[in-house]
């Protein structure tokens, strides 16, 4: 019979589950991405923020995504980290601390969309109206669309976990590796219809407009391609655009198993892993794939690790 423990402000975290064989190999596996993530999230974003050359509204609006990565990743890890080298018995957090895990988590899921989507808007107004890209795309829309993109999330998420908030828990125990909204309504006894209800239609609205947008900005973009004769232009929209896609088809591949592996409960080990894996392959993936298509930020790579040439002595 279970033990009832009414509005415990010490919750016990499951953590991630694994044999005492592979724990350290998986810990060595999970620093290293936590290390590759943030070293390569905060390094384009300062490289952004002191080359002139990239005060651009693309690369603007693409420092959100690194700043998102990092948000996400900052609290997950180090948690994560510090629990697989603890018995489960002494995997305590508390409930605040639980709260705000929670809430960085979904900004970071949230966000993802959100900057991809406004990014998206960038691509089309470069590519279908480039004699008024720049009246349009001002250093006032560029904030406009940043504050969008994470005022949108902020909004999205408050409510999410301030209606989770509201229910008193019976349970101390988080069947998740980390906590989130689904393990913290789950500690309530109390019926959760309301959670259930805004959570199926958060993610609904929140993947019907990522996607949606995201097909009509590219099926416009295709035709704009498709008409126009200017090889350059095409060249241009290609390598771009198929950054952006590919790092937006990674992230939704990832969200929509997550989602799909909620609905069977008998396979929540691959969900607890998969779960894992969309805080590590979007955010490793992120900085390394605008980095290699970005002419810019190549050369500025080049010119920061390339030594110059010795001058000859007069």
């Amino acid at each position: 019979m279970e033990n009832y423990t009414y509005n415990s402000f010490t919750l016990q975290l499951e953590g991630l589950n694994v044999s005492k064989d592979s724990t350290y190999a998986v810990f060595i596996f999970l620093l290293f991405s936590y290390v590759l993530i943030m070293v390569t999230n905060v390094g384009i974003a300062v490289l952004i923020f002191i080359d002139k050359n990239l005060h651009q509204p693309m690369y603007l609006l693409f420092c959100n995504l690194p700043l998102s990565d990092i948000l996400g990743n900052s609290i997950f890890f180090p948690r994560l980290l510090i629990d697989m080298l603890r018995p489960p018995s002494e995997r305590l957090i508390s409930y605040y601390e639980c709260v705000v895990q929670a809430f960085t988590t979904h900004m970071f899921g949230t966000t993802s969309h959100t900057v991809l989507m406004v990014m998206a808007f960038d691509r089309y107004v470069a590519i279908c109206n480039p004699l008024r890209y720049a009246a349009i795309m001002t250093n006032k829309m560029v904030i406009k669309l940043t504050v969008s993109a994470w005022g949108v999330a902020f909004v999205l998420v408050g409510i999410l976990l301030g209606l989770t908030i509201r229910l008193n828990r019976c349970r101390t125990v988080i069947r998740s590796p980390y906590c989130n909204n689904a393990a913290l309504f789950k500690l309530s006894c109390e019926s959760a219809l309301i959670n259930d209800v805004y959570g199926i239609t958060f993610t609904v609205v929140l993947f019907t407009a990522s996607i949606g947008s995201m097909v009509l900005t590219y099926t416009k973009i295709t035709a704009v391609c498709l008409t126009s004769k200017n090889k350059s232009l095409n060249s241009k929209a290609l390598k771009t655009c198929s950054t952006h896609l590919v790092v937006y088809l990674i992230m939704v591949f990832n969200g929509i198993t997550i989602i799909t592996l909620y609905r069977f409960p008998q396979y929540s080990d691959y969900r607890k892993l998969c779960s894992i894996l969309f805080h590590i392959i979007p955010c490793s993936l992120n900085p390394i794939v605008y980095g290699v298509q970005s002419k810019e930020i190549r050369k500025f790579l080049s010119k920061l690790f390339v030594s110059p040439k010795v001058l000859p002595l007069l």
